[in-house]
């Protein structure tokens, strides 16, 4: 067993772990921040995707006990900043209806908060590049980068086609 501790969405916070313990499981079992999703298991869905010391990680493949001192980010940590329940970009999703059964959401989302950190106005083809790695499989994707655009502040796909 490992005792951890590292700072999660602005909380400072504490475990015991075992060796084999992820992240996600960590995240979901022991912190009952249950947003992280795991789908595969193999780091391949990106349902998983949290954000370690700013940079996205599949919590699925991480374990816990690599996170000591880190800072890390999980969809509960969105929120507006001006302490309103969504972050503009969850907003978008709602809006742009970027999300149908929701559970590749969450990794979805922290994949293009580290995309806006990096670029604050990414093109259409920046924002596919960046989910490549998030798998859904209801959306098409179409209205994710549709809520992305938005989000930034840039004309639609169908408008920019004009």
């Amino acid at each position: 067993m490992h005792d951890i501790e590292l700072l999660v969405n602005g909380r400072s916070c504490r475990g015991n772990v075992e060796d084999r313990t992820t992240l996600a499981d960590f995240l979901r079992h022991e912190l009952r921040l249950t947003g992280t999703h795991v789908g595969c298991e193999h780091g391949v869905c990106g349902a998983c995707t949290v954000l370690v010391d700013g940079v996205s990680v599949r919590s699925c493949l991480m374990l816990a006990v690599q996170t000591r001192g880190a800072i890390v980010e999980t969809v509960e940590g969105l929120g507006g900043p001006d302490g309103s329940p969504l972050h503009p970009l969850q907003q978008a999703f709602r809006d742009a209806h970027g999300l149908q059964c929701g559970y590749c959401t969450p990794g979805m989302l922290m994949t293009i908060v580290e995309l806006l950190r990096e670029n604050a106005r990414p093109s259409e083809s920046e924002i596919r590049e960046a989910i490549s790695g998030n798998i859904c499989r209801c959306t098409g994707y179409q209205s994710i980068v549709e809520a992305v655009l938005l989000a930034v502040g840039a004309p639609s796909i169908e408008k920019s086609a004009k």
